[in-house]
């Protein structure tokens, strides 16, 4: 079986909705799939790429267009842990290098849960330190030592080498899957993936 790697961003919406989506495929193939923290942020400096928030700005019908897809989606794997974010877009260097830092502590599948979930279920400003520890606190997360780690050197290090090396494998956008070698961007493509996986 090839190797399986989601890059992920908190920021994106997408992201999200394929981290719900996820186990499923996971069930029905036998496959583990890896998740790669990633900075969208860095990633879209490297590539010259902007977020649809900015790259729709001003254009008719298509966010009209994207919003009935995203409707689509919801309904076809009858997702109901979805609002959208009131603060979009946020910040998600801190997000990032805490997943990073939850690695660390073995705890990267319980933090990845319920950042998504104060993120895209029950949104909050989470790029504002104060909602940020009252988040983790809530979560019974080890708030005092994500904060510590997210400042040393060698976390901020392993995020921009995630991201430097998704961006050289093709990487411009969140979310981004690679099955072995080959490439699929969004949550549109899940069908795809899990065909590759399977294929």
């Amino acid at each position: 079986m090839p190797a399986v790697e989601f890059h992920f961003d908190f920021g994106s919406p997408n992201a999200y909705l394929c981290h719900l989506v996820i186990p499923d495929i996971e069930k029905r193939t036998g496959a583990r799939i890896e998740y790669v923290p990633i900075l969208l942020g860095g990633v879209f400096k490297l590539t010259g790429n902007r977020s649809p928030a900015e790259s729709l700005a001003g254009i008719k019908n298509k966010p009209d267009y994207e919003q009935i897809e995203m409707d689509r989606f919801l309904k076809r794997h009858a997702i109901t842990r979805y609002k959208r974010n009131p603060f979009f877009p946020v910040n998600t260097l801190m997000l990032m290098r805490g997943a990073v830092a939850a690695q660390t502590l073995g705890i990267f599948e319980r933090y990845v849960d319920e950042v998504y979930r104060h993120m895209w279920a029950e949104p909050k400003k989470m790029d504002d330190p104060a909602v940020l520890r009252a988040a983790l606190d809530e979560s019974a997360l080890p708030t005092a030592q994500l904060f510590e780690l997210v400042q040393r050197q060698d976390v901020k290090d392993r995020l921009m080498a995630n991201t430097q090396r998704s961006v050289e494998r093709g990487t411009f956008g969140s979310p981004t899957f690679f099955v072995g070698d080959e490439i699929y961007f969004g949550k549109d493509r899940l069908r795809d993936v899990e065909e590759a996986i399977q294929g």
